[in-house]
């Protein structure tokens, strides 16, 4: 059981998992049962989301991006079969909204991509916000309306509408294809042109493909049940807040974003997470 582990084994297995390791990788460096790091994985990340959820409250943001990314449970959306539960299984986004001043992500869903979960995205996220903002996204369509319900007229609201080359098969295949044109549209009142960009939601898309092991695509890493994938997804978004310093803002964004006074340390995070499920 993972509450049978010190404070020490579980920040050590905690600081492996949110460097990209996975499961048994992470058996392999602490000698830790893969079964026991599981326990601490989900127990560990529905912690982060129940912090997550209580301190991202009130923020003062002014500038936010929103992107989706990509990942499955099971298998593929294209494998499932009759019988599948398709709520629980195939092709999952996780929403992400980021600040570009204090690089703090206030909001986060993991879910089907579709306009109910893009809604509800929204509202939460129109919920943990003080004040007028500029919000940037992709040209999903669901987002206009979505953004008009949630947040009213406290939004200024930009979409960026890429055209993408078509490249051939082979050594391109699992390359992302290139961008030919961005187009930046106002949709909702008057966004700055100029901040209409989804630039750092999108680098923040690669820190969880390489901080969290179930995102990294060809290998056999994927999560196979849906709350191991939700409990991951909170534990990195955890860290990232309180415990990992941002090269641009110089300390963690949750301190940027005067959320918290100091960055945390891994084991302060656990005491923070194991609390809140007791």
């Amino acid at each position: 059981m993972a509450n049978h582990l010190t404070l020490e084994e579980k920040s050590r297995a905690v600081s492996l998992l949110v460097e990209g390791n996975s499961l048994r990788a992470t058996t392999r460096l602490t000698g830790i049962h893969r079964t026991t790091i599981q326990d601490l994985l989900v127990r560990i990340g529905d912690g982060a989301a129940l912090l997550l959820d209580q301190a991202m409250r009130g923020l003062k943001c002014k500038r936010l991006q929103a992107d989706e990314i990509w990942t499955y449970v099971g298998k593929k959306q294209r494998h499932l079969a009759v019988g599948d539960d398709e709520s629980r299984m195939g092709d999952f986004y996780t929403y992400v909204a980021l600040d570009s001043e204090s690089k703090v992500i206030p909001c986060y869903r993991v879910a089907k991509r579709n306009g109910k979960e893009t809604h509800a995205f929204l509202q939460d996220l129109a919920g943990r916000l003080d004040g007028r903002i500029q919000l940037s996204a992709d040209e999903y369509q669901p987002y206009v309306a979505a953004v008009r319900k949630a947040f009213g007229d406290r939004v200024d609201f930009g979409q960026m509408v890429k055209f993408f080359e078509v490249c051939k098969e082979g050594e391109r295949r699992y390359s992302p294809p290139h961008v030919s044109r961005v187009v930046r549209k106002a949709v909702v009142g008057s966004p700055d042109g100029s901040h209409i960009s989804t630039a750092y939601v999108e680098r923040q898309n690669l820190s969880i493909r390489m901080g969290c092991r179930r995102f990294t695509r060809l290998t056999n890493a994927f999560s196979k049940k849906l709350e191991n994938l939700k409990a991951a997804v909170a534990l990195h978004m955890a860290h990232y807040n309180f415990c990992r310093p941002h090269s641009t803002v110089k300390t963690t964004p949750a301190v940027a974003a005067g959320v918290v006074p100091a960055p945390w340390t891994v084991e302060e995070l656990i005491r923070q997470t194991d609390w809140r499920i007791d």
